[in-house]
């Protein structure tokens, strides 16, 4: 098995846990606030991976470029938009719904990825991106019928629009974050890529920690001073997502960006196991009938790949 396949399933995982933790945080903190915390927590896990694995492996630090330090930028910025969209989405339809919604970022991704990387994919490997998102919709309309006027009516819901905005921002997202591990080099072997993909991690939290922090201090005084109050449960979301980050960020060094975004999309099977046991949401036959299209999908990719 390639290693980006059970990296990419492991940050699908870590990824679901920690936008479950954050939904909970809804109550307490703002759409800025709640993913501020994503950030600011996951700095101290961000120090520990890099100095781990640099104590471990013996490399030096990769030396930041100003293109570097751009790519990384504008790539946290877009996962901040992205991530706010999101958690709006959550506000109009339960957490599966909103997640659905997000999950075109696959096809997005591979559309980007094609345009921008030149990165091609075989006809199996379409059709599966193309069965998922499949999936992705019948959860979205929640069985109510796959026409074209329904999909029409779904795809105007302000819940819609929030999470293909989530799905654009975070495929450009990883665009950037393939294009900034790029820029620290090609050369060296597995240490090497893991190490300039928890880099990459750390600096770009850092940049979105003073970025949204900045703006919280700016015009929401109040919940940056919920989000420090919030920090034992906030912690839990800054650490799952460091480690969710790191896994993303080697898999995207690893392999193409659509595939490694398409498999991804077993997050689905997370995200309804954390609906129906964590957030005590009840599953429709919808759900299954989508979550069993989503499945399909991967494994169609993973065959054609």
């Amino acid at each position: 098995m390639e290693l980006w396949i059970p990296i990419t399933v492991a940050a699908a995982l870590l990824q679901t846990w920690r936008t479950a933790l954050q939904q909970k945080l809804r109550d307490k903190l703002s759409v800025n606030a709640a993913g501020f915390v994503r950030y600011l927590y996951a700095l101290p896990t961000g120090v520990l991976l890099v100095a781990g694995f640099h104590a471990a492996a013996g490399l030096a630090l990769p030396v930041p470029t100003p293109r570097f330090l751009l790519l990384c930028a504008t790539g946290g910025l877009l996962q901040i938009v992205g991530t706010n969209l999101l958690i709006m989405a959550f506000g109009y339809r339960s957490f599966v719904v909103g997640s659905a919604y997000a999950k075109t970022e696959a096809v997005q991704g591979a559309i980007l990825a094609f345009l921008l990387l030149h990165e091609a994919l075989t006809p199996l490997a379409v059709l599966g991106i193309a069965v998922g998102v499949g999936g992705v919709l019948v959860l979205s309309l929640g069985g109510r019928g796959l026409r074209a006027r329904d999909l029409l009516r779904a795809t105007i819901q302000p819940a819609a629009l929030c999470g293909l905005g989530t799905g654009a921002a975070f495929a450009l997202t990883t665009i950037c974050v393939k294009e900034a591990n790029r820029a620290l080099g090609t050369g060296g072997g597995l240490e090497a890529i893991i190490r300039q993909a928890v880099f990459v991690l750390l600096v770009t939290n850092l940049l979105q920690t003073l970025m949204q922090g900045g703006y919280l201090a700016l015009r929401e005084p109040a919940q940056l001073r919920a989000a420090c109050r919030t920090w034992r449960s906030s912690a839990w979301v800054g650490t799952l997502s460091a480690c969710g980050s790191a896994g993303w960020f080697t898999a995207f060094a690893l392999a193409p960006v659509a595939l490694v975004r398409s498999l991804g999309q077993v997050e689905m099977v997370f995200t309804l196991i954390f609906s129906r046991f964590y957030l005590k949401e009840t599953l429709r036959r919808a759900d299954v009938t989508g979550l069993g299209l989503v499945v399909a999908g991967v494994i169609l990719i993973l065959w054609g790949r």
